[in-house]
């Protein structure tokens, strides 16, 4: 079995699925699947440091450099397929960009098989989010090449229903994300008087602030602050700053840029409270790791976290400002220890549901499957 993994970038900046497709490579070699991760980055190619091989195809960040890095990745992503024919499976990640549109040629020209991890990409927000653009890539050959693949991974069951009501009639293997779950940490109970809600992900209109930004304006609870953290996309960050002042807030927002994994689990472990309040998420693996952290999360029914009801470790609302703000009163008017039981709560679910030893297995077995070398796998769902 040869895994050929396609992504456009896998700088953490990126968003989620740049950090969950490096950790499921890791976690497929350990259990000794061949695997090669290709993505477009800013660095020399280098082999894996975890069992896999990886191939980053530096650019400058003009178009032409973009252009040639794609061009390479194609040329060796062809050979490589040829070389190992027999036993070959190309898993190329997202839709919409050129990337992606040649890791399905090469599988067309190879007849090789073709799974596509839509991230997200095909929810009604995304698709209609630069709308215009995205109808003439949909004519132009993003139809055709979902028509090409064999399989659609989802990391989501609403996800799942989405890529199903597609039209496509392919089966869509339904897989979470894994969770890196950190050491515990003793959490310290914070001063009554600073409290801390975290928001940690891209600085994105998707991601809702403008929403928290009005609804904190009609709470203005002097005893808690918002901290933002997270890198800035397409100049989102002054649009929010922008409300931020025209709400009288700039006392209540603290924005720390992006962190690294050593500075995010600290925020992750120091914060109260947890809140994406998103239009769509496919998975949100933010409110994964808050959850690891023993942190009570505020999030929408945009994204597929259900279970913050079900098992009782946060509030899953309708999209909006009013919904949030209703979360939000609850949420700081419980006690420090009715939210750290919570959180443990939370912290148990993740243990339990999202760890990468299953997440990597499940693959695996969906891999056999689409090669005819094992039966069809539970998360497989037929059209």
């Amino acid at each position: 079995m040869h895994i050929f993994i396609t992504i456009a970038s896998i700088d953490p900046a990126a968003g989620g699925p740049s950090r969950s497709v490096p950790n499921l490579a890791r976690q497929l070699a350990r259990l000794g699947i061949s695997v090669r991760l290709q993505s477009i980055g800013n660095s020399a190619v280098s082999a894996g440091n975890d069992g896999y091989a990886l191939e980053l195809y530096s650019h400058t960040g003009t178009a032409f450099s973009k252009l040639k890095a794609i061009v390479s990745m194609r040329r060796d992503l062809l050979i490589q397929v040829r070389e190992h024919a027999n036993g070959a499976i190309i898993h190329d990640q997202g839709i919409w960009l050129m990337n992606n549109h040649v890791a399905v040629g090469v599988a067309r020209k190879t007849k090789t098989p073709l799974i596509v991890s839509t991230r997200g990409m095909l929810e009604p927000w995304a698709f209609n989010h630069k709308a215009f653009k995205k109808k003439v890539a949909w004519h132009l050959y993003q139809k055709s090449d979902l028509d090409a693949v064999d399989l659609f991974h989802a990391t989501s069951p609403q996800e799942a229903q989405h890529i199903l009501e597609s039209g496509f009639q392919k089966p869509v293997a339904m897989i979470p994300n894994g969770v890196d779950v950190p050491a515990w940490r003793q959490r310290t109970v914070s001063p009554a008087d600073r409290k801390t809600i975290l928001f940690l992900s891209r600085i994105h209109p998707v991601k809702g602030l403008l929403n928290l930004v009005e609804a904190w304006q009609s709470i203005k609870e002097p005893n808690w602050r918002i901290v933002v953290a997270g890198p800035d996309e397409a100049g989102h960050k002054k649009e929010v700053m922008t409300a931020i002042t025209a709400a009288g807030l700039q006392d209540c927002f603290e924005f720390v840029g992006p962190v690294d994994d050593t500075v995010k689990w600290q925020w992750f472990f120091n914060a109260d409270l947890f809140v994406l309040p998103s239009f769509t998420e496919n998975f949100g693996i933010a409110v994964a790791e808050a959850l690891a952290c023993g942190v009570p999360v505020i999030t929408t029914t945009g994204t597929p976290w259900q279970e913050l009801v079900t098992h009782k470790c946060g509030w899953w609302i309708d999209i909006g400002v009013t919904p949030l703000v209703e979360a939000l009163r609850e949420a700081i008017a419980l006690s420090d220890k009715e939210r750290s039981v919570m959180g443990q709560r939370g912290r148990t679910l993740v243990e339990n549901g999202y760890s990468w030893a299953k997440v990597g297995q499940d693959m695996a077995e969906v891999y056999s499957w689409v090669l005819g070398k094992g039966p069809k796998p539970e998360s497989v769902l037929s059209p």
